[in-house]
């Protein structure tokens, strides 16, 4: 049997993931190599500072700050840099000198994929991506190749470990959205400007890439509606766990029937009440997990550490092993889904359930007078429960909370403005979403 050469392995980046890939490829080589049927050799290591600081020991012979130059004398590129440049002009540099590459990167993927995936195909070369959503789930293969023949209907996810491990602390502990992230700070689950988790950007990248394959049509990251937890009172939270349920921030896709009758495709992210029954509710900490269904698999789970470097590190070695083994074979990659170009359905046209709290004024009336308002949207309550008395100033006061039955966020977000416009309403005191019925 002729010995096949070595493949040569350029690593961009050597943060948290990269480092844990460097260490793994330079102690774990020869396993890797029997699993591969042909030796690696870990040939540069591209960094912005060649003095930094690292989590794993890299040789400084290996440490270079020419990523151009390296790229060029690879056949697998490991790209863990982040960002967008100058990650996508080397991700593309490396496809033209043709090589495959192994990405972790989202934020590329979400704003570029197409490109990208189309650079590939034009010269032969694959991209592997396991590792850009959920860290050490395995997600992607799974939609690209196992679900590839099946028709997926929707996707529930908490995809965004920073986010989950603050609503969960505000949940089962008692603790302000404030002290929640201060502490996922100081552990390393938050950077110091969380900005990208709170707000949702990190989830809406990740939704992005999960609908364009799981509905074969390119979903672009400004397309995926999207709100954050920021707005999450503790005293919310609270309410939903008396009612049954739990808040997380989810990432949704799913097909959908539009208003003029023609199925497209919904990608959004926003915090919302998910049952306690339901696998997402038992999802704690800074976990993730993606839920599936599809019509002739049926409901899927994946879960696992949605992030850290070690455990990242996992689906980047699942990528190269499977770019070198192709090294070796021989033959086309797996190309990307013929895109089905759906088209991408506002969050007005989406159909979902509200859970609205209000303060009131306690008189008789009230009640037909906020009945009218929900009937006036064509919005049907499914149920009405009195929280508190009290007093507003001399006027006496009731807090009701309200939960409607499915309808289009058109109305239901309707409704909310003519509620807080009614005479009889003090406030508006929350609106959650509830999925996951």
């Amino acid at each position: 049997m002729i010995e096949y050469r070595n493949l040569r392995i350029a690593l961009l980046g050597a943060g948290s993931v990269g480092a844990q890939v460097a260490d793994q490829i330079l102690n774990h080589g020869d396993e890797l190599a029997a699993r591969i049927g042909a030796g690696i050799e870990l040939v540069g290591v591209a960094v912005r500072d060649l003095k930094g600081k690292r989590d794993a020991v890299i040789p400084a012979n290996l440490l270079t700050t020419d990523a151009e130059k390296l790229v060029r004398k690879a056949d697998i590129v490991v790209e863990l840099m982040g960002g967008i440049e100058p990650a996508r002009t080397l991700v593309l540099a490396a496809i033209n000198a043709g090589a495959d590459i192994v990405t972790a990167n989202k934020a590329l993927l979400a704003h570029h994929g197409p490109e990208i995936f189309a650079a590939a195909a034009q010269v032969g070369a694959q991209v592997y991506y396991e590792a850009a959503v959920g860290g050490a789930i395995p997600i992607i293969r799974p939609l690209r190749e196992s679900l590839a023949g099946d028709r997926v209907t929707r996707i529930l996810g908490i995809v965004n470990g920073t986010t989950n491990f603050i609503l969960d602390r505000i949940d089962t502990m008692g603790e302000s959205m404030e002290d929640s992230l201060a502490t996922a700070q100081q552990l390393g689950y938050a950077e110091s400007d969380p900005t990208a988790d709170v707000e949702g950007f990190d989830a809406a990248q990740k939704v992005s890439i999960l609908a364009s394959l799981a509905f074969h049509t390119h979903v672009p990251v400004d397309s995926v509606y999207r709100e954050g937890i920021t707005s999450v009172t503790r005293e919310q939270i609270q309410a939903a766990r008396k009612a049954g349920y739990v808040v997380k921030l989810l990432a949704i896709c799913e097909r959908v029937v539009g208003a003029n009758g023609v199925e497209g495709v919904s990608a959004r992210v926003y915090p919302a009440m998910v049952p306690l029954d339901h696998p997402l509710a038992a999802v704690h900490g800074a976990n993730n997990a993606v839920f599936v269904q599809a019509e002739a698999a049926g409901s899927l789970m994946f879960y696992g550490a949605g992030a850290g470097g070690l455990e990242t590190s996992s689906a980047v070695l699942g990528d190269l092993v499977s770019a070198a083994r192709r090294h070796v074979v021989g033959g086309p990659g797996l190309a990307e889904s013929t895109h089905a170009t759906f088209p991408i359905l506002p969050i007005s046209e989406i159909r979902t359930r509200y859970h609205i709290s209000l303060e009131v004024t306690d008189a008789s009336g009230v009640l037909a007078d906020i009945a009218a308002s929900f009937a006036a949207h064509g919005v049907s309550v499914e149920s009405v429960e009195q929280k508190v008395l009290g007093t507003n100033g001399e006027a006496p006061t009731a807090t009701l909370v309200v939960g409607t039955h499915e309808a289009t966020e058109a109305d239901l977000a309707a409704t909310v403005t003519a509620l807080a416009a009614s005479p009889v309403v003090e406030r508006v005191v929350s609106v959650l979403r509830v999925e996951g019925l």
